[in-house]
């Protein structure tokens, strides 16, 4: 059976009322960022880079990355043009998360306008070389989206 996918943070806490372990991704065409939050919402940490193939093994890679933990949800950043209209890649990630929901994890698709820019700031003024910037980006950015919406969800500011 399909989960629900929300672009609702007030909906989608609603239905994790213990918290738990959420997973964040950064969807991208070459590569699938990848972090994960404690059960309590605290703090999100980048994980795993998924370099992107064909979508079966794509999702088989999600799906050992959600059993290595004992995933709840799951938190996907959604492109939005800075106006807040949706784009090209905006669809592409629906129907990401349209492909994935069978997994049967909830989804919340997060705003995550200037997240890969603010990533990219702070590891420049943390003077990490572009080589490294270029390998951690995704990741980082993913931890950067789920920190945002643990953030929302934990402080009530949905």
């Amino acid at each position: 059976m399909a989960a629900e996918i929300f672009t609702d943070k007030l909906e989608f806490a609603a239905i994790l009322p213990n918290a738990g372990i959420l997973l964040g991704l950064d969807v991208g065409s070459h590569t699938i960022g990848t972090a994960f939050c404690d059960a309590g919402w605290q703090f999100a940490s980048p994980a795993s880079l998924i370099k992107r193939r064909k979508f079966t093994q794509d999702k088989m890679q999600l799906v050992e990355l959600i059993a290595s933990r004992q995933t709840k949800a799951i938190v996907i950043g959604l492109p939005v043009n800075m106006d807040g209209s949706e784009s090209p890649r905006s669809q592409s990630t629906r129907a990401f998360a349209k492909n994935i929901a069978d997994l049967g994890l909830p989804i919340l698709l997060w705003d995550e306008r200037w997240s890969t820019q603010a990533v990219e700031r702070a590891m420049i003024d943390s003077d990490i070389s572009r080589a490294k910037r270029a390998q951690r980006v995704d990741n980082a950015a993913a931890a950067f989206i789920l920190q945002g919406a643990i953030d929302a969800m934990a402080a009530g500011t949905l």
